[in-house]
């Protein structure tokens, strides 16, 4: 990743905001020339300081949906098998290896609970998997992921 300047992040800022603000309007917001701004999205593009552009639904449009975060405790050695299979739930959003009693971190978005409760069945029975705590989210009130 390259060094980030107070333009870059006021860019990464908007862009956060709006992924399809055009660059004449982000080159507008920040006072500064196309060229100049397109300059700089190619080259945060290049440097994978900017690795893509993605859909973010509203809380409306995932009505319904369960959201949860799962705290997994591995056997030594397990991680990389355990992380295999995982990668092949498609209700695990994130995967995060953590420190202290939990080694792993997941966040999981099913559309019901009978759905969530086979996702954790079928994670508590992965080799390695030692134990499992779910915390079901009920709202969110903070969310500044990009």
């Amino acid at each position: 990743m390259t060094d980030l300047d107070e333009t870059d992040r006021q860019i990464i800022a908007h862009l956060a905001a709006d992924a399809r603000l055009p660059v004449a309007k982000l080159a507008q917001k920040l006072g500064l020339a196309r060229t100049t701004v397109q300059a700089r999205l190619d080259r945060l593009e290049r440097s994978g300081t900017i690795a893509g552009y993605t859909l973010k639904l509203s809380e409306d449009a995932r009505r319904g949906e369960i959201r949860a975060t799962v705290l997994i405790h591995i056997t030594p050695a397990a991680q990389s098998a355990v992380l295999a299979h995982l990668r092949h739930l498609t209700e695990v959003e994130r995967a995060h290896t953590t420190s202290g009693r939990w080694d792993l971190c997941c966040i999981l978005r099913s559309p019901s609970t009978g759905a969530l409760d086979a996702t954790l069945d079928r994670i508590g029975a992965i080799e390695g998997v030692q134990a499992l705590e779910t915390l079901i989210h009920l709202s969110t009130r903070i969310d500044r992921a990009l």
